[in-house]
């Protein structure tokens, strides 16, 4: 995991050299908006508020904990939204904690914490904490997500997955 993080601070880096536009003040606080703005819209259920995060074409790439393994472009991903919001009924918590963001000229790469509380259709709690790591590009003056990790941390011991996660 660290060489992935090493990798892509390398790109950054890399990139950030060769863009001529570097990166505002007010680009931190325009990548936090985009997340707030993320969870509202999971909160709202809307689907269409969700996906202005993301860049809306086929480059998107998504590694998500709902199968399969990955998801390329856009309307693959929304289809993920629908089909998880789907299997929920009721009122949605969605919490973002720990973010941290990086902007390096048009790019920008973050993590952090979410988590969803919610009902199952079958009327089953829906508890989920996951770690996100996202990498952010900025197109006609505003912040998307153009690639997005998302996982949860597994008890090797037992192969089961840790949902409620704690450091």
């Amino acid at each position: 995991m660290r060489a992935c993080f090493s990798l892509l601070a390398t790109l950054v880096a890399a990139v950030s050299f060769t863009s001529s536009s570097p990166a505002a003040p007010s680009d931190t606080a325009q990548l936090q908006a985009l997340e707030q703005k993320l969870s509202a819209a999971v909160e709202a259920r809307n689907v269409d508020a969700i996906m202005q995060a993301y860049i809306p074409d086929e480059s998107l790439f998504v590694f998500d904990v709902i199968p399969p393994r990955q998801f390329v472009g856009a309307k693959a991903f929304r289809k993920d939204w629908e089909d998880f919001l789907g299997s929920t009924k009721g009122p949605l918590k969605y919490q973002i904690t720990d973010l941290s963001v990086v902007p390096v000229g048009n790019l920008a790469y973050g993590h952090s914490i979410q988590r969803i509380v919610a009902t199952g259709t079958k009327g089953d709690p829906v508890d989920l904490t996951t770690r996100v790591t996202d990498v952010y590009r900025k197109v006609g003056g505003h912040w998307v997500i153009v690639q997005e990790h998302i996982s949860i941390p597994v008890d090797l011991d037992t192969g089961k997955p840790d949902f409620a996660s704690r450091p």
